[in-house]
């Protein structure tokens, strides 16, 4: 087994990364699963090209102002419409997917992802593998991921994107992933927030005139008024810390790692033998 993108080593945690990968494969190659455990129907032969395809997601502990690069003026594209979903983290914690995923225990990265979570360095957002067929040619629809902290006043994961798996002649995986944190109020955006909740508050001069007209009219104004449904809050705006736009070329049994200075990605796919 070999470790794919050590040379991105510029970070002393990296460098712990890379130290921390090497020796796990160093203990051997995946194994086989059992048949049993795979998800087809009883007698059904394995597919040709069958991998079990695993990802783990994690984030660097680190503080925002500790991130060199500076992301925030970037322009992220509107998401990628898509209805698979690798795995979606909901307000209130509960998660959605629409793949069979393998039990973490399956995983050869479980012991990995464990790893990290111990050292204090990391934290894993996702570990999770499933089996699927990747013939040639095949083309795969993008896979809809949302993890992290929930923001509230945005209203969303700080963790989100997409990571889609093609193969040609090899595997190509690609992974398009945003690192969000809340934008820095200008105080340009003070002052105009205070102006809108004054001027919630207190009456312009034509409303009040309106105020004093018949107490018909009073009342049909009331009226109208408790008709009126209640205006919600427009989600606060956020800026991108960081992020990840990157395809690599995939190899059976490799780990490969695309990171950037505060999430990345292990990638691993094993190939499931036929056995007779």
């Amino acid at each position: 087994m070999q470790i794919d993108g050590i040379r991105w080593c510029l970070y002393p945690t990296r460098v712990f990364l890379a130290a921390l990968l090497l020796s796990f494969a160093a203990t051997g190659a995946a194994q086989q699963p059992d048949r049993e455990a795979l998800p087809l129907e009883p007698g059904t032969p394995i597919p040709d090209d069958y991998y079990r395809a695993e990802f783990v997601i994690l984030e660097r502990i680190i503080e925002p102002e500790g991130v060199n690069e500076r992301m925030s003026g970037r322009t992220v594209e509107a998401p990628t419409e898509t209805e698979e979903v690798l795995r979606s983290a909901l307000e209130d914690g509960t998660t959605e997917t629409t793949l069979e995923l393998a039990p973490r225990n399956d995983l050869h990265l479980a012991s990995a992802a464990a790893r990290l979570e111990r050292s204090g360095r990391y934290r894993v957002l996702l570990a999770a593998g499933w089996y699927e067929a990747f013939p040639p040619d095949y083309e795969g629809t993008p896979l809809r991921v949302r993890v992290g902290d929930w923001i509230e006043d945005a209203r969303t994961r700080d963790v989100e994107g997409y990571i889609t798996i093609d193969r040609q002649r090899y595997l190509h995986v690609n992974v398009h992933l945003n690192h969000w944190q809340l934008a820095e109020e200008t105080p340009e955006q003070s002052v105009d927030a205070v102006t809108d909740d004054l001027s919630r508050e207190t009456p312009s001069p034509v409303q009040a005139s309106d105020s004093e007209d018949t107490p018909a009219t009073a009342a049909t104004t009331e009226g109208a008024e408790a008709q009126q449904l209640p205006v919600l809050a427009e989600p606060a705006p956020l800026e991108l810390l960081t992020w990840i736009r990157e395809t690599r070329r995939m190899r059976s049994e490799e780990i490969h790692f695309l990171d950037s200075p505060t999430i990345g990605v292990l990638v691993f796919f094993k190939k499931i033998e036929a056995t007779e």
